[in-house]
Formats: C-alpha cells, structure tokens, sequence
C-alpha cells in the first residue's frame, strides 16, 4: 500500500491520545478513548535510566507529576509508582501501551532522542518491542540523525520528519534543538537524503515555500485544537493530528 493511500493520510491522529481531563495526555486512559473514537494514536517515547521505553512528553517529570527531576534519570520501578495529574492513571511503558492498543488503531510514535552520539539504543529497544507487533505503527522525529537511523537500519518501518519554524511557542518538550539543527529542519535541506515517507510541519507554518517543494510526500499539519484551525489547514495538508476536539470532514 502506498503511503497516500493509508492511515497516516486518511485516518485522524489524536496527538498524545485523545486524551481530557479525567484522561490525561500520553495515558491508557487517552489511548483507549482514541480507539473508541476510532482516532490513530500519537505518543512520545522516551527512555528511562534503566533502559525501559515510557511513553511521555515531557524532558522532567514536574509539569504531569508534580516530582522534580528528568525523566531519564529515573527507573521503571520508580516511574511507575507516579500518578499522572493526580488521576488514576500512570506513565505507562511502552509494552503496557502496544498490549493496551493491541493493533485497534494505528500509532505514530514520537522519539524524543536529541543526541546524536546515542543513536540506536531507545531506537532498537523500540524495534525489538515492535518485532511482534501486529498493528500499524509509524515514527517521526525533531532528530534528523534518527530518521537517517531507521533509514538505514529498518527502512521498512515508515518514518517521518517533524519540524516548523520554530518561532514561538516549545513543542520538543525541553529537549534542546541546536540553531543549525532548527535552521536545517525549517528549510528541510534533510529531506533528498532523508527519503522521509512524511513530512509532520507545524500548522501555523504552513504554507511556506520548504514544504511546497516536494509535493510527492504527504504533509500533516499539527497540532489541530478546533474544526476553525482544521479548515484553514486543510488545503495544505493531507492530514492532522488534533487535539481537544473531534475533527469533522
């Protein structure tokens, strides 16, 4: 199946579950809504000290927490004692994720990894985890170095670009992005060496000349918070991932 014609294109994504209030963000609780709704699913990966994969957005743990300290400096045991915004659920593995979706709906992973000196072991964990999986699934990242990373190793796991302007407001999650990485990934001058499947651009960025090059890869415009956001986009992008609200054709 070619990419435009699949999920990534005609299935909405709901950015870090379709998650509210008694559901929090990058939850099970998030995740199973999404498959009510029958929303594909992003979520961010990242990895503990232990070497466990946790699904969650954020560099440290305060803002969903209420605990100091960076996410990977902690182990699973300790991690998954925490309560996500005072509700019942925690920050799920990303075991407990794939054993909670069980292939229902499609998931879009986010690898939150910005070195470039430990590429490969969040990004083969990830892959060992996915070796069984029967679902959909797809990557993306800020990091062009682990696009280049699954192009290389596992060019059959379709792979994606994430970038913007990056003017305004932080979407890495505190995770530093150097000024000649930003520059590059604005501009897209990654991309003929990339051979990303997609391309993830900002939606208040859109549209601008860097994307509009390459017209033969699918664009999806984030993040989406209102049916207004979503038809000003619409024209420009071949998907979305939205959240807050339920996205209608």
């Amino acid at each position: 199946m070619k990419i435009q014609d699949s999920w990534l294109v005609n299935q909405f994504i709901a950015h870090r579950g379709f998650y509210n209030k008694e559901n929090p963000e990058n939850t099970l609780g998030a995740f199973q809504r999404a498959i009510e709704y029958n929303y594909a699913i992003e979520c961010d990966i990242q990895m503990l000290a232990d070497g466990t994969l946790v699904v969650i957005h954020d560099k440290t743990l305060s803002r969903l927490t209420g605990v100091d300290g960076y996410v990977e400096n902690f182990t699973w045991n300790e991690i998954s004692k925490l309560k996500v915004n005072k509700t019942i659920y925690g920050i799920p593995s990303v075991q407990q994720m794939l054993d909670c979706v069980q292939g229902r709906v499609p998931i879009l992973f986010e690898i939150k990894n910005f070195s470039r000196k430990k590429i490969g072991d969040l990004e083969g964990k990830l892959c060992e985890l996915l070796s069984n999986y029967k679902g959909e699934f797809a990557v993306e990242s800020f990091n062009p170095f682990v696009v280049q990373w699954f192009k290389e190793k596992h060019p059959d796991i379709i792979r994606g670009v994430l970038s913007s302007s990056f003017k305004g407001a932080d979407d890495t999650g505190g995770m530093k992005v150097s000024r000649l990485v930003r520059w590059f990934l604005s501009h897209l001058k990654m991309i003929k060496r990339l051979v990303p499947d997609f391309i993830a651009y900002r939606w208040t960025d859109l549209p601008n000349r860097y994307v509009r090059k390459y017209k033969n890869i699918p664009i999806i415009a984030w993040t989406i918070r209102s049916q207004e956001e979503y038809m000003k986009v619409v024209k420009y992008a071949d998907n979305i991932i939205f959240e807050g609200f339920e996205p209608k054709i």
